[in-house]
């Protein structure tokens, strides 16, 4: 997927949805400096447009910042909150490309991503998964994606100093996409 059309890869250009029940948009985060806390955000909806070329392409991508759920009622509840995401609000994390670069296997899909209000410039490094026709007719295509982030950057400030030094939380959060879209009709 370099200056070569996306069709040199199986994909065709136009819209393709997001396939919800096929994929996941994850987070890590090193928790009291020992292990690491990983979740999800379970409702998310985007859209993937390609153009004759990757650099032709976008993506835009809206999270219902109330869907976090890292498997624990307590801790997802003050995420959820004022320490936090403060959903309440600021409903909605979002993100919109504003460059594609890449070659037949792999991506750098750079663009705005806005948490708590707050946007910055990152970039997801990821890997073409291939395309396939399903049982049913549908074209797919998936995808894996990673970036880090300082969230201290978007207004996530909240911690707490232990006992043996350093912090609760980390400043830096993985987020991890595994991704499928559904070639639009």
């Amino acid at each position: 997927m370099t200056a070569t059309t996306v069709e040199t890869v199986g994909l065709s250009q136009g819209t393709w949805n997001f396939d919800a029940a096929h994929s996941e948009v994850g987070f890590s985060v090193r928790h009291a400096g020992i292990s690491k806390v990983r979740g999800k955000f379970t409702d998310v909806d985007a859209t993937l447009t390609l153009g004759e070329t990757l650099s032709d392409s976008a993506v835009t991508a809206t999270i219902q910042a109330a869907s976090f759920d890292s498997g624990d009622a307590n801790r997802d509840g003050h995420v959820r909150g004022a320490d936090f995401f403060e959903v309440e609000t600021h409903p909605t994390l979002t993100f919109s490309t504003t460059s594609v670069s890449g070659n037949e296997g792999d991506f750098e899909l750079t663009g705005e991503l806005t948490i708590r209000g707050i946007s910055k410039t990152v970039t997801f490094k990821g890997e073409f998964n291939g395309v396939a026709v399903d049982p049913f007719g549908a074209t797919r295509a998936g995808f894996e994606a990673k970036t880090v982030i300082s969230r201290k950057e978007f207004g996530l400030t909240w911690n707490a100093a232990l006992e043996a030094g350093g912090v609760l939380v980390s400043d830096k959060v993985t987020i991890t996409l595994d991704v499928a879209f559904v070639k639009a009709a």
